[in-house]
């Protein structure tokens, strides 16, 4: 009878259904609960400012997949030390919606996931680097500055920890720069002239007050594939 009344219980379809169903209920429950939809975004009902962090992001946002997917199949180059990049226009070839694109891409830059960069093209173009491979990048300066007994290296520290941390745009001005970086201590003009030659910064040609946040190593590279392009783009207009 024990056996009989076992083997119903497991058989039980009524049982079944309303554990699945429960079982549903409950997935749908949590997908309402994680990360930042493109349907809350749209509808209004969740701000650009709530955003959750990247990995609950990632179940939603078709940028933040295609950005790594871009950072995985970046070419590693010892030599030139560059940290992996993707340009905005792959992104905006990669994902149908541009507009999603940007909604997303602003989100994963507020959240302190991805930074955003000029590029000194003549051209709007701009890279995206995900943060921890560009503060890895920083470390990396100041370990061969280290070995080369350089001094005045604190401030570093005070750029990793006071400007990056607080300042998200692609440029800065120097009075901001140089009151950020003063949480630290005392700035110096040659504090300044350590970022600028370590290649984290670059002056504005059309306003020396104004600096641009720069991607260390990346000159070299950069040209490489500017000369790729052009032969590209002109074929393009060509047809």
């Amino acid at each position: 009878a024990r056996k009989n009344q076992a083997m119903k219980k497991r058989t039980n379809p009524e049982t079944s259904a309303s554990g699945a169903k429960k079982h549903r209920r409950e997935k749908e429950d949590e997908d309402e609960e994680v990360g930042c939809s493109n349907s809350a975004i749209e509808d209004g009902a969740v701000s650009e400012d709530q955003c959750l962090p990247l990995e609950d992001e990632l179940t939603f946002s078709d940028t933040s997949v295609a950005l790594r997917m871009m950072r995985a199949q970046f070419p590693r180059i010892d030599q030139a030390s560059v940290p992996p990049f993707i340009l905005q226009s792959q992104l905006y070839s990669s994902v149908n919606d541009r507009t999603q694109v940007d909604r997303e891409l602003e989100c994963l830059r507020r959240e302190k996931v991805v930074r955003v960069f000029k590029l000194n093209t003549g051209q709007d173009d701009h890279a995206i680097i995900f943060l921890d491979d560009y503060l890895h990048q920083v470390d990396r300066i100041v370990k061969r500055m280290e070995e080369k007994k350089q001094s005045d290296l604190e401030i570093f520290k005070w750029f990793k920890g006071h400007v990056l941390d607080s300042k998200l745009e692609p440029s800065i001005g120097h009075h901001e720069l140089c009151s950020l970086l003063s949480l630290g201590g005392k700035v110096k003009d040659a504090h300044i002239s350590l970022l600028i030659n370590a290649g984290l910064l670059a002056r504005q040609l059309i306003d020396p007050d104004m600096y641009w946040f720069t991607i260390p190593s990346i000159g070299k590279l950069w040209k490489g594939l500017l000369q790729e392009r052009t032969p590209l783009i002109d074929k393009a207009q060509a047809t």
